[in-house]
């Protein structure tokens, strides 16, 4: 199996690596590769890559995911989210690949509280939502043999995330004030790549079950308590670290003002993806109690 994967230096994008390998040779390819072109503000250009390469697979782990700063710069998102994967569907529907894509939760406008299913129509809040929607339409439009896979709140040990960050302020600080109005499940990028690995191998013998799907670890929790289970792990886990930190506060999303809304319900039912691909997903904090003896 031949596998073009784009976005090789982000989070999922490094893991992909690891967990594509078994499945066949990988081309992996990220902005500033030289052999060929990877780079989504370039759409001609990853036409040019994909017509040259003519991949089994296309694996797209590129995107523009600072949210906040999409908001000042709405076209050069959707560059980046909508029209080159667009441009990606036209191309695998040319060839007759298969399209593996990530989107997000931030296509909800996260009312309520109840898990979201993939039949529920979307109602983005932000530009990253609204471009990332765009995409999933673009290639569902294009005909192309797909699987979409929407995430949220992904971390990994290799960067910075959101945990690594609680860590270094429970050091510095006495209190922490962490938003507790938001909910949804950390999603480790080695679950969503291995998750991945697997749908392929599945999907190309049953094309059938192509689609969108939901995809995050199991459980939920609020930012809060996620920072609370973080530092209180590392505080049984390396006895050696000094904490200074004595209060981690719960404050309502209002109280960090941001360009972009945040949707206040990320929760997403996974159902569908483990009835169709055999799997039972791990709790969220297995997988985040796995990065921190990584890192720590």
């Amino acid at each position: 199996m031949n596998i073009l994967l784009l976005g090789k230096g982000g989070q999922v994008g490094w893991e992909l690596q690891r967990s594509l390998s078994v499945l066949g040779t990988v081309t992996a390819l990220d902005f500033d590769s030289q052999a060929h072109c990877g780079d989504f503000s370039q759409p001609e250009g990853i036409r040019d890559t994909v017509r040259a390469l003519r991949p089994d697979v296309i694996v797209n782990a590129a995107a523009h995911t600072a949210v906040d700063k999409a908001e000042s710069e709405p076209e050069f998102a959707r560059l980046l989210n909508a029209t080159s994967p667009g441009v990606l569907a036209e191309e695998a529907a040319r060839l007759g690949a298969w399209l593996v894509h990530y989107s997000t939760d931030y296509v909800f406008d996260g009312s309520g509280s109840r898990p979201w299913v993939e039949a529920d129509v979307p109602a983005p809040l932000s530009v990253y939502g609204r471009t990332k929607w765009e995409g999933e339409q673009l290639i569902q439009q294009s005909g192309c043999r797909h699987l979409i896979l929407r995430t949220s709140w992904v971390y990994a040990a290799r960067g910075g995330n959101f945990a690594k960050t609680m860590l270094r302020l429970a050091q510095e600080r006495e209190r922490l004030t962490v938003i507790d109005d938001q909910w949804g499940a950390p999603t480790g990028a080695d679950l969503l790549a291995d998750v991945t690995a697997h749908a392929v191998r599945h999907v190309r013998r049953h094309p059938e079950d192509g689609g969108l799907y939901h995809c995050v670890a199991a459980g939920e929790t609020t930012w809060h308590a996620y920072a609370k289970f973080a530092i209180d792990h590392a505080r049984q886990a390396q006895d050696a670290m000094k904490f200074m930190v004595n209060d981690i506060a719960p404050v309502p999303t209002s109280a960090f003002p941001t360009p972009a809304r945040r949707p206040h319900n990320s929760r997403l039912d996974t159902c569908k993806l483990q009835t169709i691909f055999g799997l039972q997903l791990p709790h969220w904090q297995a997988g985040v109690a796995r990065m921190l003896t990584e890192i720590l």
